[in-house]
């Protein structure tokens, strides 16, 4: 090793001009630093520039033209890839983003498999290991020196060779910082949707959650290596995300169509030979696709497609081939013809995909977008909730859809070919099944559940998904629609029933979850009665709840469209820990729990008062204690409440009065109704002071999680107190009644 100080004589203040690029970075500044570990242009200790790697994408075009990708920097020990090092500009962002994600892939890349990768733009040095979120190295590189002890100890030749598993030792060095069971709750996230090929534009599906809102939460919340569970596995983000982050990952559902949409997205394929079939099957579909009415009838005598298959009651044909022109049917059957013709399996269902995609817009209930033109809209399942026809009918060609639904598949599998491979497929596990019974899962095998289940009433997912299912030659079984865990729907499920089934998956994912680890719990529903369903029955399994937090979306969902009065714009995402001793088994029942009753006996009159005097509480104790046959407990061992108020409650100097604190919830099972009304008063006080008027989806996302432990409220609980003590200003706004109004409503 070379003892030379780094960068003596150089100002670093030039970084600042415009003139210093990328190739002054890696001349100036980066060749020194492997000078000094000791890296060479030749040697048992090798530097590789720019090395050309063939992109795993491997050809594209008719001439099957290679495409490259160049890492500057590629680390040779003893005839063996170390690591990767990028060289960026000063004026670019190194520790997230493209530039980053760029290196990691060189460093998975087939031909080179290193552990650990680094970036370098001029002002920062950061160093990753591939399978962790958190650096190992990141700091100012005019003060490399201070560093440079930890530089020799994790990129130095002599490291990697005096250590043979030196990389999996540091790939494991992340994690010494993690553990289980005191996760944070994350904040509310941003929201990326159209950021991710693999989930955006492939395929349509009633419910999709955010691509990186789930990763955050499922990097939050277990390590790599950790088996992840999605029992309501829907389009199977919370299945791909977690492969992608280097987890193993189960994805169940009860529709077919979710798992096959799920499975064939994933599927690695050679992407050249998928190129090759669709030219084939196009340049025959082109040829012989029937036109006029006689080749039309020629080719629905000839080739197969869905007849007599009954659609919902509210749908405005009865069949799913009454769904379809003449037209449509005989160029849809044919094209599903030559797909099945093809004999790689793999390749015949991507192209599978592709072809159930084209569905959602070659049918007689699409509709298309009023604003962004006539193929950028979708069919009335999506739209309307149900299979309504439009009012004009759009006639888009068939070849012309599927050839851009087709594009939209390979662009996703291009993203996943680093990302999901032949390699790590395996962690992939997709099953049909029901969420009600985990009998393929062991006990405490799941280390993290993210599940977005039903909403409730209105959510016939197979009922929705017949159409697909039915082209797709997908089974579904009474017994499917029986486990299906909906309110209403064809089969007429009653609220009790969806409500048993949801609180049955609840019991089995407490049983297969490891203890010390997490669940989250998507919900989106206005009506309490769900989430006071969801939270008690967790808790009666053993969850510990640990918190709910607020995440909006970024465009209005498939679920508000249809039920803006039940469905939240938002979602609050419920976080619950699954420990050994959790909180709500070491409660004590209310009735025989002085303590409890006391506490309860406090916040009912505050509750009732909006802030409550000492003298206040203490008449009201004094009365329960006199009912409840403890007023002799009382005296003796509440003689003095004052430290017992100070530590539980807010004290507020210019009123002479006790408050709920505003970090604290209701500890005990005071009137619902009460507690809401507490609450939203709180709440439209302070917005008040903020100057603004909040809508009925931000008071119900603030006030939900407040009501975890009242009884559960009836429908509309929420609305129906707050139109008691507020009025309706602007669009969908609401501000508090003056203090007049207010007391004609007590």
């Amino acid at each position: 090793m070379e003892n030379e100080v780094l960068y003596k004589d150089f100002d670093f203040n030039i970084l600042n001009n415009s003139d210093f690029g990328e190739d002054a970075v890696r001349e100036e500044l980066v060749n020194p630093i492997l000078k000094r570990l000791g890296y060479r242009a030749s040697g048992i200790y090798k530097i590789n520039y720019s090395k050309h790697l063939e992109h795993p994408f491997v050809k594209i075009g008719s001439g099957e033209r290679e495409i490259k990708i160049i890492p500057d920097y590629l680390l040779e020990v003893q005839n063996k890839y170390a690591w990767v090092f990028d060289a960026k500009a000063p004026t670019e962002k190194i520790s997230t983003g493209a530039h980053r994600e760029q290196v990691y892939f060189y460093a998975i890349h087939p031909d080179i498999r290193t552990k650990i990768y680094a970036l370098c733009n001029g002002k920062e040095l950061i160093v990753f290991p591939i399978d962790g979120d958190k650096p190992m190295l990141y700091f100012q590189l005019s003060e490399i020196e201070k560093h440079w002890a930890k530089i020799e100890e994790f990129l130095s030749p002599h490291a990697f060779e005096l250590q043979a598993d030196k990389i999996e030792y540091l790939r494991e060095a992340p994690k010494q910082y993690f553990t289980y069971l005191n996760r944070p709750l994350l904040p509310e996230l941003p929201v990326r949707k159209q950021a991710a090929k693999r989930h955006f534009g492939v395929h349509g599906y009633f419910t999709t959650q955010a691509w990186n809102v789930v990763q955050e939460y499922i990097k939050n919340f277990s390590r790599p290596g950790d088996l992840i569970l999605d029992p309501y596995g829907g389009s199977g983000v919370t299945l791909i995300e977690s492969i992608v982050l280097g987890r193993k990952a189960i994805h169940l559902d009860i529709n077919p169509l979710a798992n096959f949409i799920v499975k064939n997205l994933i599927e690695p394929v050679n992407l050249a030979s998928l190129l090759n079939e669709f030219e084939k099957i196009k340049i025959k579909f082109d040829k012989n696709c029937p036109k006029s009415d006689k080749q039309i009838r020629n080719f629905l005598k000839k080739y197969s497609f869905p007849k007599g298959m009954t659609l919902m009651k509210n749908a405005d044909v009865d069949t799913i081939e009454e769904l379809f022109t003449k037209k449509q049917l005989a160029q849809l059957a044919y094209l599903k013809h030559l797909i099945k013709s093809v004999k790689d399996k793999d390749i015949k269902n991507s192209l599978l995909l592709a072809f159930s995609s084209t569905l959602t817009k070659i049918n007689r209930t699409y509709h298309p977008s009023s604003t962004r033109g006539i193929n950028a809209g979708d069919c009335a399942a999506f739209r309307y909730y149900r299979f309504r026809l439009a009012k004009e009918e759009v006639d888009l060609d068939i070849m012309d859809t599927f050839e851009w639904k087709f594009k939209k598949l390979i662009s996703a599998k291009k993203e996943m070919v680093p990302l999901i491979n032949k390699d790590n497929i395996k962690n992939a596990i997709i099953e049909k099944g029901t969420a009600t019974d985990l009998k393929n899962i062991e006990s405490e095998s799941i280390d993290y559940i993210y599940t977005d289940p039903p909403y409730g009433s209105k959510i016939p997912y197979l009922d929705l998904s017949v159409m697909w299912n039915a082209w797709l030659d997908l089974g579904v079984t009474n017994k499917d629609y029986k486990l299906e865990a909906i309110e209403g729907g064809e089969h007429n499920k009653t609220a009790k029933e969806y409500s048993d089934l949801l609180a049955q998956s609840i019991k089995e994912m407490y049983r297969v979850l490891k203890f010390d680890r997490w669940m989250s719990f998507v919900f989106a529903h206005k009506d309490p009665k769900y989430w006071h369903h969801i939270v008690d029955t967790a808790e009666r399994c053993g969850f510990e709840y640990a918190g709910a937090v607020k995440q909006r979306s970024s465009q209005s969902s498939f679920k508000k469209r249809q039920n803006p009065f039940s469905v939240l714009s938002g979602q609050l995402i419920i976080n619950f820990k699954k420990v050994q001793s959790p909180e709500v088994i070491q409660r004590v029942n209310l009735g025989t729990d002085v303590y409890n009753i006391i506490i309860e006996t406090i916040e009912s009159t505050i509750a009732k008062n909006n802030g409550a005097t000492l003298e206040e509480i203490n008449d009201e104790l004094t009365i329960r204690g006199l009912e409840l046959g403890f007023l002799d407990l009382l005296s003796k061992e509440y003689k003095n409440l004052t430290p017992l108020l100070l530590k539980n409650f807010k004290y507020d100097d210019n009123f002479n009065k006790f408050l709920i604190k505003e970090e604290n919830k209701f500890k005990t099972k005071i009137d619902v109704n009460l507690r809401i009304r507490y609450f939203l008063i709180s709440f439209l006080k302070r917005c008040e002071l903020e100057k603004k008027n909040p809508t009925i989806d931000e008071i119900i996302l603030h006030i939900m999680p407040l009501l975890r432990n009242g009884l559960t409220p009836e429908n509309q609980t929420i609305l129906n107190v707050l139109k008691t003590i507020a009025t309706h200003v602007g669009k969908d706004c609401w501000k508090l009644r003056t203090k007049e109004q207010l007391e004609l409503f007590i």
